[in-house]
């Protein structure tokens, strides 16, 4: 990942909603989710949802599908793995105290969905 791209990664991720979408849809696995039912579990308007959506469908963070009628939102793994790897190695010059405790905490992430309760 080049920094330009790691730069809009990082600033569509900055925004609480945001990071809470990518949050339910990395839970939700490759069969993703569709904006209302993002919406819904998140407790947040369909426009506010929408908006947010686009932001992090522009950075490359998540892809959307059709299926039917529905429009499916899923996470972009391949982005993602980009995004910590950029952090890691290309920022952090892959230096070994980080990598070190990064690596030694990766077991730590848990399954746990983040939910936001915001008005549009």
């Amino acid at each position: 990942m080049d920094e330009r791209r790691a730069l809009k990664s990082f600033a569509a991720l900055s925004q609480e909603t945001r990071l809470a979408v990518v949050r339910n849809l990395v839970v939700a696995g490759p069969e993703g989710m569709a904006a209302g039912a993002i919406a819904e579990k998140m407790n947040v308007s369909p426009s506010n949802i929408s908006f947010h959506l686009k932001e992090l469908e522009r950075s490359g963070l998540i892809a959307q599908r059709r299926e039917s009628r529905s429009i499916l939102y899923s996470a972009n793994y391949e982005a993602l793995s980009g995004l910590v790897t950029f952090l890691m190695h290309d920022c952090c010059a892959g230096h070994p105290r980080i990598l070190g405790v990064a690596n030694a905490d990766a077991g730590c992430c848990s399954t746990g969905v983040l939910e936001v309760d915001q008005d549009a």
